[in-house]
């Protein structure tokens, strides 16, 4: 992996290393799954780590943050004359719109998409529909516009989409091929994907999967004004609207102050003059232009401002104008403190009597909504592995997992696992994910499956005490509910093996 920012120790950039361990220690108070970061000050990275099996080469899923780089794509594409800030939405797809325009409609300019003003009172499509194959611009024109838009700021991911749609249709080119020599390659970002629809538009709201450097690269070029190895990328005339107040945001998205300081052309305002690209369950870069100051972070978390608030309690206070003395016990404190963060598997026993009696036992699912027609369970040495198969299916998929550590394999392993959130499959497909099995108590299993470059960590819970198999789902975090259910399964006896033994699976898939 390219490393196009300079290193440099925390001390020589005004930061104690001391306050970055810190920092670390609260971050791993306020939730167990955070992912990466990186901090970057006057242009050089002070500290950076990954809670393995997380590592510096692997690209994560940003959610929301892809929005900050439409937001470049528009500003690239303005910039080359393609189209305009106050080019109205309807002009630029004439077909798509309805046969009857109302006044707002008319009325709804780029700089609104942008701005998340466009004057819907609700989210214009529901983001379950997202990617469902529909002509999603169309159905973004046709749904009523309450209120003129300019009036009041409402998070609206559908338009990031149409920014996305407005790009593609006045380049001919979706956002990563469009980005591709303008930002991605200048920066030294490498092998971008972003998800797209069926008719090949990025996404634009959600998709992109980047590396952590590759976010704190973005947030650099921002703080430059736009200028990356004295070549000028982006005006710094964008850079300028992009980050400042264009609305004024309400509580009722997020009451915590670094929501409520309103929002710029696809990225958030945030305390202490600073700005943001923001997505969900934690995926940050922040930008403090005054201390010189960039922040990137990955992770899988609820509580997503108590992060930022422990950036600004515990590094942001502790910063000094001037280089510091250097502290060789600190940063060699720092730097084990960073080399060992590790994603904790949960607790319990590595083994349970009960094992004998369940390897290569087949349990027959009743019917549930997530379609799971059976399981059977493995057990070896080192581990196991969990075979499942679909309603109706003889393709098993096949998971590994470690007796109390992690067991890497590939996501292609829990495709079709039930959950709202694998909707997206083909988001991570390929992707390296992580899985440990424990015993709380000997007749219930815990497995617990981090999807490593996502914000999901399963837990699925198999209760044997009863003459039934229970099993429960969650999910760490979600747009809806954790709790994704409870599975009902009986013990097939027409299939049967040696109790102890493995058998061979039909089909390995890993």
């Amino acid at each position: 992996m390219e490393q196009t920012l300079e290193r440099a120790t925390p001390e020589s950039l005004g930061i104690p290393a001391g306050a970055i361990v810190n920092w670390v220690d609260e971050l791993e108070r306020i939730a167990p799954d955070f992912h990466s970061l990186m901090i970057v000050r006057h242009g050089r990275v002070a500290a950076e780590g990954w809670w393995a099996p997380n590592a510096p080469e692997l690209s994560h899923a940003l959610f929301s943050v892809s929005k900050s780089f439409t937001s470049t794509a528009v500003g690239l594409a303005i910039g080359e004359g393609h189209f305009g800030l106050d080019d109205p939405v309807v002009s630029i797809f004439p077909d798509e719109a309805p046969a009857q325009i109302g006044p707002n409609l008319a009325a709804m300019r780029v700089r609104h998409l942008l701005a998340m003003c466009t004057g819907h009172d609700q989210q214009t499509v529901d983001g379950a529909d997202l990617g469902d194959g529909a002509d999603l611009i169309r159905r973004f024109l046709s749904l009523p516009v309450a209120d003129p838009p300019g009036t009041r700021f409402l998070y609206n991911t559908p338009a990031s989409y149409m920014l996305s749609a407005i790009v593609h249709k006045r380049t001919g080119l979706n956002l990563v091929d469009y980005l591709q020599p303008r930002l991605f390659e200048p920066l030294g970002i490498e092998k971008p994907t972003w998800e797209a629809d069926a008719r090949g538009i990025s996404m634009g709201g959600f998709g992109l999967r980047l590396r952590t450097e590759d976010l704190a690269r973005l947030g650099q070029l921002y703080l430059q004004k736009g200028v990356w190895g004295g070549q000028r990328l982006l005006s710094a005339e964008w850079i300028e609207a992009a980050t400042s107040l264009q609305v004024e945001t309400g509580p009722e998205l997020n009451p915590n102050p670094d929501w409520l300081q309103g929002y710029g052309y696809q990225f958030w305002r945030g305390q202490h003059d600073s700005f943001r690209a923001d997505g969900a369950f934690g995926q940050f870069c922040i930008v403090v232009p005054a201390a010189d100051l960039v922040v990137a972070i990955t992770a899988g978390i609820g509580p997503m401002h108590l992060a930022v608030e422990s950036l600004w309690n515990i590094v942001l206070a502790r910063l000094q104008p001037h280089p510091l003395p250097e502290d060789a016990a600190a940063q060699q404190a720092l730097t084990a403190r960073l080399a060992g963060l590790r994603l904790v598997p949960h607790p319990g026993a590595t083994s349970s009597p009960l094992e004998a009696n369940l390897a290569g036992a087949e349990f027959a699912f009743d019917a549930n909504q997530f379609g799971l027609g059976s399981l059977r369970l493995e057990f070896t040495q080192r581990g196991g592995a969990l075979v499942m198969c679909g309603e109706g299916s003889k393709r098993p998929r096949r998971l590994k997992f470690g007796r109390g550590a992690w067991r890497l394999g590939d996501s292609a392993a829990v495709r079709g696992w039930p959950g709202q959130h694998l909707a997206a499959a083909s988001a991570w497909r390929g992707q390296p994910l992580a899985a440990s099995a424990t015993w709380p108590r000997p007749d219930r299993l815990e497995l617990d499956v981090c999807l490593c470059t996502n914000a999901y960590r399963y837990t699925l819970t198999f209760d044997f005490s009863g003459p039934r198999l229970h099993l429960a789902v969650h999910v760490n975090v979600a747009f809806g509910p954790t709790d994704l259910g409870v599975l009902v399964a009986r013990r097939d006896t027409s299939v049967a093996h040696p109790a102890g033994t493995i058998p061979e699976p039909t089909r390995r898939l890993s």
